[in-house]
């Protein structure tokens, strides 16, 4: 089964990429308030079940797919 990882900066931390896209978008007359960068990646775990499945995904994401002192991170099955 599949889950797919959104990370991105939290709220309180410089987001030097995303300052810098949408630095760029609005160069090019695009308006918009806010651009964030962050990583999505999609993993496909082997378990027997969705319950096992999400606790396995968590666990990956939770011992080094994100840094908890600057990113947040959703979980969501595909």
């Amino acid at each position: 089964m599949k889950f797919a990882l959104k990370v991105l900066p939290k709220p309180e931390v410089l987001d030097t990429q995303g300052r810098a896209v949408q630095s760029t978008l609005q160069s090019h007359g695009f308006d918009l308030s806010e651009c964030h960068v962050g990583k999505y990646i999609v993993l496909e775990v082997n378990a027997s079940n969705p319950a096992e499945g999400e606790k396995m995904a968590t666990a990956m994401a939770e011992k080094g797919l994100y840094n908890p002192l600057i990113e947040n991170y959703q979980l969501e099955k595909l």
